[in-house]
Order: structure tokens, then sequence, then C-alpha cells
């Protein structure tokens, strides 16, 4: 059962997204009909007012924590609202930026929604992910910036349905992976580092880790790049696949690490097993795990230093299931 936190951002989310779309068709009744007033800029500053306005009602409504749940959720379905609405009535070259702005607003809630359904003991209002940290707000704001450049100076950049389509698909594909990832790990899958291994952290092995073993980020990577193809951003598309590429491989590189400190051999033969490699026979003993890591719990060799040997040196510590997030690991302050 969704928990009350969880209940709480569908309700908010789900009440933005239907009073923002009622409030648009009822600026065709009454004064609103007016040619004064049936601008499309003139009715989205009225949305602004009147979502201005939700948030008053939500301050004096909600104690602090729930307030906090609930004008993001707010925030995203308002988003999500006026995305429609520039898709719908919003000039033609404006129109991939409401795809655009949908598909923001549902991935930035889904991440909440999934952690309150999967893991709700490590739920809280950073779940959204708005504040994941500074370089992906730069990042936003850059694509934003080439949008609004190239429809001032190239506005038939922005008139390809296709681009529209094929961006979609990678997005929602990416977005469905990612939330199967979640499924699946279930209360191993949190966006915040643990430091302990807490009891019942297993390694998850079913699902879509059986088919890779960072579903996650291949979802996430996806929706990124797709993001920029709906907008039709040629700059922010090369730059986007460059740093995500660059991102997801160190992280990768770093979880591979701590999951065998974790698990050692069990994750060894799981990586092994995905990447379709030989196993080493194991009636031989431990044997080379991959180079040069050798086993030395089969020598006689304590569990730190079986640990040191199978992580090639980089025992670190860190007592944390792999949940396909592998969260702060740069900085522990930030959310992934």
């Amino acid at each position: 059962m969704l928990c009350y936190e969880g209940r709480l951002s569908l309700y908010c989310f789900v009440s933005a997204i239907f009073s923002l779309a009622l409030l648009w068709v009822f600026f065709d009744l009454g004064i609103f009909a007016d040619p004064e007033w049936a601008g499309f800029w003139a009715r989205v500053v009225l949305l602004a007012v009147y979502y201005l306005g939700l948030n008053v009602v939500i301050w004096l409504k909600f104690a602090t924590k729930d307030y906090q749940v609930a004008v993001r959720a707010t925030f995203l379905g308002a988003v999500f609202a006026l995305g429609v609405v520039i898709f719908q009535a919003g000039a033609d070259e404006y129109r991939s930026f409401g795809v655009y702005g949908t598909l923001m607003a549902v991935f930035h809630y889904s991440e909440y929604l999934g952690i309150a359904f999967c893991n709700p003991k490590t739920l809280s209002p950073d779940s959204f992910i708005l504040n994941h940290s500074i370089h992906y707000a730069l990042a936003a704001g850059a694509s934003w910036l080439e949008f609004f450049v190239e429809v001032y100076f190239f506005p038939e950049m922005k008139i390809h349905y296709i681009l529209w389509i094929l961006g979609l698909v990678l997005c929602l594909g990416g977005e469905i992976l990612r939330k199967l990832a979640m499924i699946t790990a279930s209360k191993n899958f949190s966006h915040i580092v643990q430091f302990e291994r807490t009891q019942g952290h297993e390694l998850v092995t079913d699902g879509v880790y059986g088919l890779m073993r960072h579903p996650s980020y291949v979802g996430w990577f996806w929706w990124s790049i797709g993001t920029q193809v709906v907008l039709a951003n040629p700059v922010c598309f090369v730059i986007y696949t460059v740093a995500s590429w660059k991102f997801f491989h160190d992280r990768i590189f770093m979880e591979e690490i701590t999951l065998l400190n974790f698990f050692g051999e069990e994750y060894y033969k799981y990586k092994q097993r995905r990447a379709g490699d030989e196993l080493p026979d194991e009636e031989e003993g431990g044997g080379r795990l991959e180079d040069g890591w050798t086993n030395s719990r089969e020598e006689g060799g304590d569990e730190d230093e079986d640990r040191r040997n199978m992580t090639g040196g980089f025992y670190h510590g860190r007592n944390r299931r792999y949940s396909g997030s592998y969260d702060n690991l740069y900085d522990e302050s930030t959310i992934v």
C-alpha cells in the first residue's frame, strides 16, 4: 500500500494538473473569451497567478513536513499541465518545449512516487531530486537557453515532428527501464548513500538486473539525451551525450568496486554472467578473479585482506547495497 506521503504527493500532483486544465477551459468562457484576454501568454500569466494562489493554500493547510512534499508535487503537476497547454495551444516552434515540460514533470514526480512504493523508509522531499546538483541545474538551464535562442533565430529547426517522436521514444524507454530497476530492487533501491549495510540488503540479480548490471543508469542516460532530441538542441545533444556518458562511466566504475567490496565472489560471478565470460572453475579453488585480483580467503587470508584484493586495493568500507543509483559518490550533500 502506498504510504501517506506518497498518497499526499499523488493527490497534489493530480489536483494541480486537473485544476489548471479546468482553468484553461474556463478561459474560453465569459470575459476570458474577449480578444483582449484571449492571448496565449495572457492566459499563461493567469495560470501562474493561480499556481501562486495554490501555494498559499498549501502553506496554510499543511504542516512543515507535509508542505515540503505538497508544494513540490503541486509544482510538478503545474509543470505537466503547462506543458500540455503549450503543446496544445502554443505556436508550432514552441510545442516541443511543451513535450519537454511534461517529460520533466513525469520523471521527477515518478522518482518520488517510485521510492514511495518501493522503499518508503528512505522517502524524503529530496526524493523528487529537484535539487539534484548545481551541474544538473546548469545543464537544464543551458538546454532552455539554446532552445529559445534557436527559436528566435532558426524557428524552422523546432518543428520537425519526427524528432519529437524519436525523443519521446528515447525518454519513455529510459524512464520505463529506470522505474523497472527501482521496482525490481524494491527496498534495496535508495537515492541516499548508506554507510552501513543494514539487515535485509541483498544483491539483486533478477528482472532487468538479469539483463544488465546497471539498468537505472542506462535508463537515465537515454532519458537525458532524449530530452535534447525532443527540443532539437544539436549543441546540448552532443554535450549531454558526452557528459552523461562520462558521468555514468565514472560512477559505474566506482560502484563496481563497492559491489565487489560488499559481495565479493557473489558479485564477481554475477558480473561475469552478464558479461558472458567463462567463470573460473570453483573446484580448483578461488583462482584469479580478474585483472590480478585474487581471492585470498582460499589461501588463508583474513576477510579484510580478501576484500582489499577483490577490489584492487580500493577497499573503503562503505557498507551499502547496490540499488542502481549510487548516490552522492562525489558529493555527499547531493542526491542522484
